[in-house]
């Protein structure tokens, strides 16, 4: 078997554990890997266009991702989109939030981490799709989870105070009012009625690494489904107790059910996200599994 192609997408305002691009450049050289295709983005959306340019002019087949996951989703958006299954993953996971990293137990440590991406075995996951052309590798979610995110990240709480800026913003916005919702599992309605959060996972532990779907698995080729109805902020207590000790499908705060085509169908637009990267307001959502579509290396 030949060695892989290396390249590397940076994206230069994150650092791991700490450390920055120049401990990364002394990882990769111990590990054998002195001088990689390398690219540099200022901000994650930036990533599709260094992706094409390192895969298409410079043949690489491994791509190594410093940063967060709403860079790697990008890298994987563009990998799909291109029909490049063949190029595999391998996360550095040097931004605030780290959920596939976490999920896949790549460990967030810079030299540990550069190893698994080097050497580690690529292993294909699941991804799931949004309205045709949006993926995601952890999650993807309308009203209460996607007003946290937007507000945790335009009012600086996510830079400025990391995990602890989801809390704050959660605060902000507890008192969120639910919409009608008709959700559709494989074909089938599952339910009608009042929703503050409907959130669709490929991995268990979501915002803030909760557990919120203690048994989903991303290579499983389905993806987990919950959505709650919450008021107060006591009922938000208590939902997220249920998450942390592992017990949210017994919650009558929130349902949930896996599925590998959903169907979100609300009576009013509202925000949504997937990956933590915020989007426009939607009243509908078409979303499936594509099973084992992209290797990320373990």
């Amino acid at each position: 078997m030949t060695d892989p192609i290396v390249g590397v997408i940076v994206n230069r305002g994150k650092s791991l554990a700490g450390d920055g691009l120049e401990a990364l450049r002394a990882a990769l050289a111990d590990n054998g890997c002195a001088d990689p295709a390398w690219r540099e983005v200022a901000r994650s959306r930036e990533a599709p266009d260094a992706v094409r340019e390192l895969v298409d002019h410079h043949g690489v087949d491994r791509l190594l991702v410093w940063g967060g996951d709403g860079t790697v989703r990008r890298c994987i958006t563009t990998l799909l989109s291109a029909g490049r299954d063949d190029v595999a993953i391998g996360v550095l996971p040097a931004g605030t939030g780290n959920l596939l990293a976490t999920n896949l137990d790549i460990p967030v440590d810079l030299r540990r981490a550069v190893d698994v991406a080097l050497h580690g075995t690529p292993q294909p996951i699941d991804v799931g799709v949004v309205n045709g052309d949006q993926y995601f590798a952890v999650m993807a979610g309308a009203g209460f989870d996607a007003l946290l995110i937007a507000e945790a990240d335009d009012s600086g709480l996510k830079d400025r105070f990391g995990k602890l800026g989801y809390v704050w913003a959660g605060v902000r916005h507890r008192h969120v009012s639910p919409a009608r919702a008709r959700i559709t599992i494989d074909g089938s309605t599952w339910y009608t009625g009042r929703a503050t959060t409907v959130i669709v996972g490929n991995v268990g532990r979501l915002i803030g690494g909760v557990p919120a779907f203690p048994a989903a698995d991303p290579t499983d080729g389905r993806l987990d489904v919950g959505v709650a109805e919450v008021h107060t902020l006591t009922e938000w207590l208590r939902l997220l107790a249920a998450a942390v000790t592992h017990r949210v499908e017994a919650s009558p705060l929130a349902e949930v059910t896996t599925a590998s085509e959903i169907t979100i169908e609300f009576d009013r637009t509202l925000p949504w996200q997937v990956d933590g990267g915020d989007r426009d307001r939607l009243a509908t959502f078409d979303i499936r599994c594509e099973p084992e579509a992209i290797c990320v290396c373990r």
